[in-house]
This record gives structure tokens, C-alpha cells and sequence, in this order.
């Protein structure tokens, strides 16, 4: 190892600031693919002649291949975090997302190969969720090991806000290449445009890994133990912290499945059912993100001064209470209300979001834990946001009715209740 220990003050706030920017660009690539999987894959990567419930499926199916592969890409960027350092791993998934975006927006569709078109796009969005599942522990944990003790929920909270500033820049984006295109433009071609811009983020993995030191916690203590010979950090984690694994998982998945649900599901719900506008839903969801990005600043500093389990458990009641207004909301057809809708939703989901990433690491040993708190967090991730899309459209073809939708959304919010409730027992003093 050969880094050197950040100063503290400017320069902590410096790797705050930067694993943000980076988390936030990922998470751009990341999610222009579930927009373009609600809007435009069903069309352009799957044959003309499927009706268009089974296609959508087909698409939201592709969606969840990268939710499935975040759990591998925890191991694989967590044994590489914990054994070389955080910031060669945060790097090489930045840079392996760059080129698997940028491949996506060069992909051919079913019309001129055929079959080829969808294995292509799974094999890209195995890759984006390969780097995905690296990406959060290593943006997360240059922050928190950076931070004096005391502040870890605050300066955890800036990687947390990557996602919906992700969001928004995602959402810009395509209002942006949709307003300015001819419908039939923006199918044909337009739509590539917002994923060949995100080879900026191979530029960004290059800065990370010349221009950031190792966080100082690392430095000092998880370089000498990692190579001490104790055995993979993986086997580690699974023989001596297994139970803070499912329960973090567990934790997660109620404000993975609503967000999910809030961002993609609504917007294909809302165009192909209730025929609202595209611009009208994406708008509600890019006002809700940025809304959210203080929200998630001050629930990240508040649980230093209180606690992360209190905060992160209101959340959870709140947003399964809300399940069951956001769907009778959306279907108004308001703009106001749709708005309204989500941005509700979105807040009470900031309250679990805004202090996990210190939970996450206050639950682990430094010599495993970017191995730890990333398989933990990709486990939630593909039981709550791979599927949330899937299992919704096929409630609805089943029932004709949001309700069943809103009562899987509260079991999910339940789950996180009673995980947290057994997980902030075990989780280290921050």
C-alpha cells in the first residue's frame, strides 16, 4: 500500500465530494437504462409482433439482470476493496460501467440481428450490474473512512445522494433528447444519445484512481490485517458476520422496492395504462429527486446525533403508510398530484436512505468491510428493486388493481421495520 492518509478538514470533505460526483454519474448510467427499459426497449430489442404486456415484461426482465449480478459484483469489488484498497476498486467499476453505458448506446436492435439485439443488451446490463455492485461500497466507504467518527451518517449521506442526483441527470437527459427529436427520430436513434454520453465516466474512474488517497481507517488498520493470512474477506464475512449480512440485506429492500416502483414502474404504469404523458411522470420524478437530496444530507447528519436506527425505522412505516396513497394519487392523472405522489414517497424513503451507508460500515471490521456492508446492501437490492417492476405489472395483469401492488410494497416496508429492528442492536458505536 502506498497511499497516503487524507488530511483531515478540506480534503475530507474533497472525498466526500468526488466519491458523490462519481456515485452520481454511475448511478446516471445505471438508471437511463430503466427509463429506456419502461420507454423504448420493448420496441427496439424485442420482436415487433409480442403483444405489448408481454414485451414490456421482456424489457423489465433485462432491467432485473442487473439487479440480479449486484451481489457478484459485491464480492468481486469487495475482495478487491478490502485486499488492494477502496479506491483501485471504486475506479475499476467507474471505468467497467463507462465502456459496458456507452456499449449499450452502440447496440443494433431485433430488426437488423435478430436475436443477437436482447443477448447483447443482458450481457451489457450484467456488466453495468457487475460494476453497480462494486461502486456503492467503494464510493460509501472513501467517505466514511475518511470522516472524523462523529460525522460518518453526514458525510456517508453525500455518496448517498449520487442516486437521485443520478436520477435527475437521467431524466434531463432524455426530456431533453425527447423535446428536441421527432418521435420517430428519438426511436429510431435519439434514444442512444444519453448512454453514449457516459463514457465521461471512464475520464472520472481515471481521476479517482490517480488523484484520491486511501481513506485513513484503511490505511491504518485494514492493510495490515488484510494481509495477514486469515483467509479470502469473503469467507470472513460469511463464517463470522452472516446474520448482519441478511439483516442488512433485509433492511434495504423496503426503500429499494418503493424507489424502484416510484421511477420505473409508475412511468410505464402511467403511459401504457393510464395514458398520462411521459414528460408529465418525469418530471414528478425528477422534482422528488432533487428534493431529496437535502432530505438525505440532514437524515444522514441527524443520525449521528440520534442514531440511525430510530430515524431509518420512521422511514420505513412511513413509506409502506404511503404505498397505499401513491397509486389512487398517480391514477388522478393530476399533474399536481402525481407529483405529490412521489415526491412523498421519495422523502420518507430519505429517512432510511439518508444514514444506511454508516449503518452499513458501522456493522463491519475494516479488513472486511467493503466486502460486508456491499453484499449486504446488493442482497437487498435484487429481493427488493430487481423484481419490484416485474412482480408489479404481473399484480396488475392478475388483478386489475394497484391494491395488491400497495399491500407487496407495505410487506416489503415491514421487512425493513423488523430487520432494522434486530440489526441497530448489532451495529458497531459510530
Amino acid at each position: 500500500m502506498t497511499g497516503k492518509v487524507p488530511a483531515p478538514g478540506a480534503s475530507v470533505v474533497k472525498v466526500a465530494v468526488i466519491a458523490a460526483a462519481a456515485a452520481a454519474i454511475e448511478w446516471y448510467d445505471f438508471f437511463i437504462y430503466g427509463t429506456a427499459a419502461a420507454l423504448v426497449f420493448p420496441a427496439q430489442f424485442f420482436p415487433v409482433d409480442l403483444p405489448p404486456l408481454v414485451a414490456q415484461i421482456a424489457a423489465f426482465s433485462t432491467f432485473a439482470v442487473g439487479f440480479i449480478v449486484r451481489p457478484l459484483g459485491g464480492v468481486v469489488f469487495g475482495h478487491l476493496g478490502d485486499v488492494f484498497g477502496r479506491k483501485r476498486a471504486l475506479s475499476g467499476a467507474l471505468l467497467l460501467m463507462g465502456l459496458a453505458t456507452t456499449g449499450i448506446g452502440l447496440l443494433p436492435g431485433y430488426a437488423q440481428v435478430g436475436v443477437a439485439a436482447p443477448l447483447a443488451l443482458v450481457a451489457l446490463r450484467f456488466a453495468q450490474g457487475l460494476a453497480v455492485g462494486g461502486q456503492w461500497g467503494g464510493a460509501a466507504l472513501m467517505a466514511i473512512e475518511s470522516a472524523p467518527s462523529g460525522r460518518r451518517g453526514f458525510y456517508g449521506s453525500f455518496v448517498q445522494i449520487g442516486v437521485p442526483v443520478g436520477l435527475v441527470l437521467a431524466n434531463v437527459v432524455f426530456l431533453l433528447v425527447g423535446k428536441s427529436l421527432a418521435p420517430q427520430a428519438f426511436l429510431a436513434w435519439g434514444w442512444r444519445l444519453p448512454f453514449l454520453l457516459s463514457v465521461v465516466l471512464v475520464l472520472i474512474g481515471g481521476y479517482v484512481r490517480r488523484h484520491l488517497e486511501e481513506p485513513g481507517e484503511f490505511e491504518t488498520v485494514g492493510a495490515t490485517v488484510a494481509g495477514a493470512v486469515q483467509g479470502p474477506p469473503l469467507a470472513r464475512v460469511l463464517r463470522d458476520h452472516l446474520g448482519d449480512v441478511l439483516l442488512a440485506g433485509g433492511a434495504f429492500v423496503a426503500n429499494n422496492t418503493c424507489f424502484y416502483m416510484a421511477i420505473t414502474y409508475v412511468v410505464a404504469y402511467g403511459t401504457a395504462t393510464l395514458g398520462i404523458a411521459k414528460e408529465t411522470l418525469l418530471a414528478a420524478v425528477m422534482l422528488a429527486s432533487a428534493l431529496m437530496l437535502p432530505v438525505l444530507i440532514i437524515c444522514g447528519g441527524v443520525s449521528d446525533k440520534f442514531g440511525r436506527r430510530g430515524i431509518f425505522m420512521i422511514g420505513a412505516v412511513l413509506a409502506g403508510l404511503w404505498a397505499f396513497a401513491l397509486f389512487p394519487l398517480i391514477e388522478t392523472a393530476s399533474p399536481v398530484l402525481i407529483t405529490l405522489a412521489i415526491t412523498v414517497e421519495m422523502l420518507f424513503l430519505s429517512l432510511m436512505y439518508g444514514p444506511q451507508a454508516a449503518l452499513f460500515a458501522e456493522l463491519f471490521p475494516v479488513e472486511v468491510r467493503y466486502s460486508g456492508a456491499s453484499l449486504g446492501y446488493q442482497v437487498g437490492s435484487v429481493v427488493g428493486g430487481g423484481f419490484a417492476p416485474i412482480i408489479a405489472t404481473a399484480l396488475f395483469a392478475r388483478f386489475h388493481s394497484t391494491v395488491p401492488i400497495s399491500v407487496y410494497l407495505g410487506a416489503m416496508c415491514a421487512v425493513s421495520f423488523l430487520s432494522v429492528l434486530a440489526l441497530g442492536r448489532r451495529a458497531r458505536a459510530g
